[in-house]
């Protein structure tokens, strides 16, 4: 078995454990029961098909739980592609008091514009050089608990990323920032890069990336700290880890597909929809 097979085992097992525990809560844990619907909610029950709510029952046991599994489905990658991948590595280091207060500044300003002048588009490559030039012989302790570590083990290079889901809100994508430029400020760097990266662009191209939120954040279409669906899975797993992703999932995918009809809707799966749906 190569490398890549070895992955995309390895990210079927993952989605597996997702797809059963979801199986399992809506159709034993907690099942759309028609009646209780129709009790609960009688003018909705009135006016809609059951059938909609039902879907969206579906979907709110699916949705939740995915947000975790793009941690675990890049832990894989790390593992099987530079070597190492590891949730939650505490990062501890050190930065001058004037870094920090440069930190905080770039963040203020980003946030609610400087006065007399229009709110300031971010630009990853300028801010860092304005808190580097940042001097002080105080040196103040610094913790930064990242999303995923990985090590690429062949070249002894270490990596944080920030990961998130593909429409991050503001907040969350703040925070991503902050612990980035501190990393990148520490005396010595502890790491050699890191990342803000989303699992896949629900846009399409880089380019066409529109969800303002993180947009205030980063400049999403140019900022080379900014990875975005292929770009980050290579980074973390190699060349061909993005497709060997998807071809996890497309091979998995028909079976879970045909069990949510036939177990959960109570119809069998339209001929045309069987091979449907693939990534």
């Amino acid at each position: 078995m190569t490398e890549k097979q070895e992955m995309k085992k390895a990210i079927q097992a993952v989605i597996k454990v997702m797809m059963d525990r979801v199986m399992n809560k809506v159709l034993v844990e907690e099942p759309f029961v028609k009646e209780e619907h129709r009790a609960k909610k009688p003018l909705y029950a009135a006016l809609v098909p059951d059938e909609i709510f039902k879907g969206s029952h579906f979907e709110r046991r699916f949705v939740t739980p995915f947000g975790g599994v793009w941690e675990k489905l890049a832990i894989v990658a790390a593992n099987k592609g530079l070597g190492y991948g590891e949730k939650g590595r505490t990062i501890i280091g050190k930065v001058n008091a004037e870094r920090l207060r440069r930190i905080q500044e770039v963040l203020n300003n980003l946030e609610h514009g400087v006065k007399d002048k229009k709110r300031i588009k971010p630009d990853w490559d300028k801010e860092l050089e304005y808190i580097l030039e940042g001097k002080s012989a105080k040196l103040i302790p610094v913790t930064v608990i990242s999303d995923v570590y990985a090590e690429d083990k062949k070249n002894k290079k270490k990596y944080v990323f920030e990961l998130k889901a593909p429409l991050p809100n503001s907040d969350q994508t703040k925070v991503s920032k902050e612990k980035m430029l501190k990393l990148y400020s520490m005396e010595p760097l502890q790491v050699d890069g890191a990342y803000y990266a989303l699992p896949y662009n629900p846009f399409g191209k880089r380019e066409n990336y529109s969800w303002a939120f993180p947009a205030r954040w980063f400049d999403m279409k140019n900022d080379e700290v900014v990875l975005i669906g292929n770009e980050f899975w290579e980074k973390i797993g190699g060349l061909g880890t993005y497709k060997a992703f998807i071809e996890a999932i497309n091979e998995i995918g028909v079976e879970y597909k045909n069990r949510i009809y036939r177990e959960f809707l109570g119809i069998e799966p339209p001929p045309e929809k069987i091979e449907e749906g693939k990534l």
